[in-house]
């Protein structure tokens, strides 16, 4: 856990550029319930911080840190003082969006003790079937564990067409709020 309080801390990580969309409400909601469980919640939404993508320039490598100097260390930061990362995404083209694929290529030049033992969430709305994130789902269900990460669960939301559709998508959302509380009350019996 995070801090001597014993208090687990989750960090919502919005990859969605539209503002009060699919992502940023079922993000919200996992955050939400997280917080009944007790935790200590915060999001950033990527869309609003300059994050460069990595260079393949192996600075990080030979330097232990990236080179470049935009919003990627603050965030790291925040990172590294949570419990819980709670990725959201929406599909575009069968993957994540551009600014979350900047942000993951970007781990890349992280140590791995920023990874090891902490929980992830990951929320993707699509506007089709749940067969259309099967790529993303794929890519991120190996970049976890391969870090280090315990998935706790993936929320998809099909057919989420339309900013804050997914709002009357009941079982969708119930399953965003229990997946907070789930991730959260899971470290408690750690």
């Amino acid at each position: 856990m995070s801090d001597r309080d014993n208090v687990q801390n989750v960090l919502g990580i919005v990859g969605s550029p539209r503002r009060g969309g699919n992502t940023e409400t079922l993000v919200d909601e996992v955050l939400r319930g997280a917080a009944e469980a007790g935790a200590r919640t915060e999001k950033v939404i990527l869309d609003e911080l300059q994050i460069a993508p990595c260079r393949a320039c192996g600075a990080c490598g030979r330097a232990g840190t990236c080179v470049q100097e935009d919003d990627m260390q603050p965030l790291v930061e925040r990172m590294a003082r949570s419990d819980v990362w709670v990725l959201g995404t929406p599909v575009y083209w069968w993957g994540p969006t551009a600014q979350f694929k900047a942000f993951l290529d970007r781990w890349y030049g992280l140590r791995g003790e920023l990874f090891r033992g902490r929980r992830a969430v990951l929320v993707i709305p699509l506007g089709g079937s749940a067969s259309y994130a099967r790529h993303l789902v794929g890519m991120l269900t190996d970049v976890l564990p391969y870090q280090g990460m315990e998935l706790v669960a993936t929320v998809l939301a099909p057919g989420a067409v339309g900013r804050g559709t997914v709002r009357s998508h009941a079982q969708v959302m119930a399953a965003a709020r229990q997946a907070g509380r789930e991730a959260v009350e899971g470290l408690k019996g750690s």
